[in-house]
């Protein structure tokens, strides 16, 4: 792992989204799934996981049974033939999630389910034995942290949304916004990144809030300040910080990332206005929060979902580089 090479990474964003919205306007990655699908199983660790609970739920609200496990979770659903399995793994090489596929062998080597792997390496082991390969098309990411490949697995998902659902929906032009939205804000970092360093460099770590519908953001916020510069970070669903994570604004210094959107959210800012802690926000303007971080298209909810992560990723990085 290297804070230099993470930077760059993360300073190729935009170029990899540009290549990924061609790619989509060129060919459907999900082309040949089975027409008799009735249920979605997710298999994945980690960011992979993440990106996999907002799309089950997704899934859920258009009426498909969907699910996102741990990988290694020792039991699942049995493999079935009106299963879809996908396991996902940036490297394709996550022990859990190979021993969980192994479980579910596709179509074409004699099982049941039909198994359609996401990866960020075609030719790597969680490939074996899948009816279907879908290439996150990232690139290497250099400094050893998923960021490119969890941004990239979020648009793969949102394109297998819409192929499932029969949407029709123009997901290369999202990842275009989502290009965008990110070109923005490492164009004007210098603008905003200081002040937001400032106020979530307390002594007890930085804390991620986010509505359930984009719970990834904070999970994978909360990631990069654990892995690059190890600093203690937790996430937590905004409705549900009122009664597990409101207890802390009393007996420590407070600090929160809060992204938008969630209708309880106002709940949760009655705590932080009384108890002084500070709470930044990304994408929208909250009342009383410290400080808020604004970016082009952050009024669209799915160009959120593909680009909020971006703030903690470059302040992780500032503070990796500099730890």
């Amino acid at each position: 792992m290297n804070p230099e090479l993470y930077l760059a990474d993360l300073e190729a964003k935009p170029a990899a989204l540009a290549t990924l919205a061609g790619a989509l306007e060129a060919a459907d990655p999900w082309d040949g799934l089975p027409q008799d699908v009735r249920r979605v199983l997710f298999l994945g660790m980690g960011s992979s996981r993440y990106a996999a609970g907002v799309a089950a739920l997704r899934l859920r609200a258009a009426g498909i049974d969907a699910y996102a496990d741990h990988a290694s979770a020792a039991t699942s659903f049995p493999a079935d033939a009106h299963t879809l399995v996908v396991p996902i793994s940036a490297t394709g090489g996550s022990r859990e999630t190979l021993d969980a596929a192994s479980r579910h062998p596709g179509r074409h080597a004699g099982g049941p389910s039909f198994v359609a792997a996401l990866t960020n390496a075609p030719d790597s082991p969680v490939t074996r034995g899948a009816d279907l390969v879908v290439p996150m098309l990232a690139g290497e990411e250099r400094g050893g942290v998923s960021c490119r490949t969890f941004q990239h697995t979020l648009a793969l998902l949102l394109a297998l949304e819409s192929r499932l659902t029969g949407a029709g929906r123009d997901v290369a032009g999202l990842v275009r916004r989502a290009a965008d939205a990110s070109a923005d804000l490492l164009g004007r970092r210098d603008a905003w990144l200081p002040m937001v360093l400032e106020l979530l460099d307390g002594p007890h770590g930085v804390y991620t809030i986010a509505p359930a519908e984009r719970l990834s953001s904070a999970e994978q916020s909360a990631l990069m300040f654990r892995e690059g510069p190890r600093r203690p970070a937790d996430a937590c669903e905004t409705g549900d910080w009122s009664h597990v994570d409101v207890y802390l604004t009393k007996t420590l210094d407070y600090r929160a990332l809060l992204f938008p959107g969630s209708r309880y959210e106002d709940q949760a800012m009655d705590w932080v206005r009384q108890r002084g802690s500070t709470v930044v926000t990304v994408g929208g303007e909250v009342k009383d929060a410290t400080a808020a971080v604004r970016y082009a298209h952050d009024d669209d909810p799915d160009v959120a979902l593909l680009t909020e992560t971006l703030v903690a990723e470059l302040v992780a990085g500032r503070w990796w580089a500099g730890s």
